[in-house]
């Protein structure tokens, strides 16, 4: 009994995976990965990445389209087709944003409305996090302003200095309140990831203008590195504390317990009144509402109609009238009993199970289960939410081999377009 007792509480792989399924088709299962714009751009593949970019919108657009696009570029670049390190890193990244935003107006507007580079909407999201938070904010007004000073040196290493110690503050607040004041969330962790990410480039970068030593740059690096791992396993113990998992009421569908219990329940009422008024009014009548209001096939309705079957059919009793009229009025509790029971039965399905990943991140389900399964499920879902997310990329991105870290801080390609 004891091992039965042990094995009750423990679910299936089937029902936490159902439930991870559920998670995953309501969205609602966080992703703490680094964007992938942010990886490709911020890598020694960056040149190569913004070549086809730019190769694959020039191909997508018509000749007209194609001259607006240069101009706009052009003047959005101080009248130049030649931006310097515009081939790397964060210099990179801003002309992939400038590119995708220039590119959306050409076509939106077309070839005869002039110049549309005043005309960019602000973004409400940069890589998965929102502009409008401190980092978003820093990170997407820093890299509009890049195409416009990328080819002024002394104004570049000015104005990456500024943002670098903004940035620096707002990252070093934001840690400590996720690791010491409790503020953990995905969005939170997300917000970290790129504001560290553009960071730490900033940083690459004013080593390639010779504004700050490569001793900053590799410092940096290795903080970020050891803060990565301590917040991952800070996510992972929120995670363990906040999801939270109830069943849908019942008994779980593997088990037929509820099922026979329905069929007998049926099975008395079929020998108590007609077959035809049971299949007519019993079985399809809904449920009682929520909000109390009796339906118009009601329970009262069912034993009326028992009532008239009993005078006009003979139920295979030979008994007097009297004792006939007992055997109705029995029959009728039975039916009163069992329509209850199974309006109770309704109620009970039409209530839904509950899992809650974290704030503002739930969905109702139908999963059934033992009660006392969902303390080890809660610890499943942890563990399969982990795995889906993609720490190779995180732990590639701040953990680069010294041979790769330098690679990046030699990198000097210098981007050029073709004005028509």
């Amino acid at each position: 009994m004891i091992l039965m007792g042990r094995s009750l509480c423990l679910p299936s792989p089937a029902t936490v995976q159902e439930l991870f399924s559920v998670a995953r088709d309501a969205s609602i299962i966080p992703d703490i990965s680094l964007d992938p714009v942010l990886s490709t751009f911020l890598s020694l593949d960056s040149s190569a990445a913004l070549q086809h970019q730019y190769a694959f919108l020039q191909r997508s657009m018509s000749s007209e389209q194609q001259t607006a696009f240069s101009l706009s570029l052009s003047g959005e670049l101080g009248g130049s087709s030649r931006v310097t390190h515009g081939g790397v890193g964060l210099v990179a990244l801003a002309l992939s944003m400038l590119f995708d935003q220039v590119a959306q107006q050409v076509r939106a507007h077309g070839s005869t409305e002039g110049d549309v580079s005043t005309q960019r909407p602000q973004a409400k999201r940069i890589f998965g996090i929102s502009s409008s938070s401190r980092i978003g904010w820093l990170v997407h007004s820093y890299l509009c302003l890049i195409p416009g000073i990328a080819n002024n040196p002394e104004k570049m290493a000015e104005t990456t200095e500024v943002y670098d110690t903004w940035l620096k503050l707002e990252l070093i607040d934001h840690y400590e309140r996720m690791t010491m004041k409790k503020r953990m969330s995905s969005v939170s962790m997300q917000q970290w990831l790129v504001g560290a990410a553009v960071h730490l480039h900033m940083r690459i970068h004013q080593v390639r203008l010779h504004s700050v030593p490569l001793g900053s740059a590799e410092s940096l690096r290795l903080s970020y590195k050891s803060g990565l791992g301590r917040l991952v396993h800070g996510f992972t113990d929120y995670l363990h504390r906040n999801i939270q998992e109830t069943p849908k009421p019942g008994k779980p569908r593997t088990r037929t317990a509820s099922g026979l219990r329905r069929t007998k329940t049926f099975s008395v009422t079929n020998m108590t009144c007609s077959s035809y008024h049971l299949s007519n009014v019993s079985l399809n009548s809904p449920s009682i509402s929520t909000d109390n209001e009796t339906t118009p096939n009601s329970t009262a309705d069912i034993i009326n109609s028992c009532k008239i079957s009993a005078s006009s059919e003979d139920f295979g009793l030979n008994v007097t009238k009297r004792s006939n009229d007992s055997a109705v009025g029995v029959a009728n509790r039975k039916l009163l009993n069992s329509s209850a029971e199974y309006s109770r039965g309704e109620d009970i399905n039409n209530k839904q199970g509950l899992l809650v990943i974290e704030l503002y991140r739930n969905v109702s389900h139908n999963v059934q289960h033992h009660p006392c399964q969902s303390p080890a499920i809660q610890q499943a879902l942890v563990t399969r939410i982990m795995n889906a997310q993609d720490l190779e990329r995180n732990r590639i991105f701040f953990f680069y081999p010294d041979n790769v870290f330098h690679s990046l801080l030699k990198q000097r390609e210098d981007f050029e377009f073709r004005i028509n």
